[in-house]
């Protein structure tokens, strides 16, 4: 089974999940947070200014750290990102982005606690990047984020991003195929037996087929897709990331289905990107 970064992945949902739950206590963060290796303590009044260009290591990964009353915000990428120079500035751009996005959501959470006299609880942003393989052509990245604005419980999701070393540009894995429709219909048959295969497992027991929210198959390329490899030199394999809530409830977590490229998987590449591939093997 492909794991995140070393395929190993952990629990995802949806962002939109977020807004749901009543106020309770927040719990510990993800994985992604405890990865830092520097804590920097912020004021209280959420306001922690970008990091200035001169901080940040040239040539290298990154790692941030902020925790305060108000929110905890982590971020972090790999050396091997950080070494090239247009996706380390997309990634700093991602960085401050979601920095601001979170101090933004934090003050009015914040206030509206206060208004409203119930308990306010830190939100949490908290992202880091792994490698998922680093090909002559390509680097392929894949991101575990955590969430938390209110609620029961944070959310954990996923992301992921190539790098064209060729056109020296950012890509989306769906972005080399033809389409999404042409990759769903590729792999879904491999990918629903194996989903299900899981189920079965985590489950302990036969699929209820009258639960038709969580037994029915789902939209492969609605997952997150990554792109990987056995053999370094071409892609020979795709995950697909399934969040909880769309395969199962949440206390199952996520899912992390792998399927081989194959033929049909071939056939759905844009023409340009095909030698980037290779059947498995």
């Amino acid at each position: 089974m492909m794991r995140f970064g070393a395929w190993c992945l952990a629990s995802a949902a949806s962002a939109a999940l977020l807004l749901g739950g009543c106020q309770s206590e927040k719990p510990a963060p993800a994985a992604s947070e405890t990865a830092a290796d520097t804590v920097d303590t912020a004021s209280e009044t959420a306001t922690e200014p970008a990091a200035d260009a001169s901080e940040v290591a040239v040539g290298g990964g990154r790692t941030e750290k902020v925790e305060n009353d108000t929110y905890e915000f982590s971020y972090a990428y790999p050396d091997a990102a950080g070494a090239i120079p247009g996706l380390k500035a997309n990634l700093d751009k991602q960085l401050e982005t979601s920095r601001a996005d979170l101090i933004s959501g934090a003050k009015e959470g914040q206030a509206e606690s206060k208004e409203n006299d119930y308990p306010y609880h830190a939100y949490s942003y908290g992202e880091e990047w792994k490698v998922v393989t680093d090909l002559p052509n390509w680097l392929s990245l894949s991101s575990e984020i955590y969430t938390y604005s209110g609620g029961a419980h944070g959310m954990t999701m996923f992301d992921a991003l190539l790098w064209d070393r060729h056109a020296e540009a950012v890509r989306k894995p769906i972005d080399l195929f033809t389409s999404k429709e042409a990759l769903s219909k590729a792999i879904r048959t491999a990918f629903c037996t194996a989903l299900d295969k899981e189920r079965v497992k985590r489950r302990g027991g036969p699929i209820d087929k009258s639960d038709e929210m969580f037994s029915e198959c789902i939209d492969p390329v609605e997952q997150v897709v990554i792109l990987g490899s056995t053999n370094r030199q071409t892609f020979d394999r795709i995950g697909l990331l399934v969040p909880p809530y769309n395969a199962g409830p949440y206390a199952e977590g996520s899912y992390e289905v792998t399927v081989p490229v194959t033929g049909a998987v071939m056939a759905a590449l844009k023409p340009q990107y095909r030698s980037s591939f290779s059947v498995a093997r």
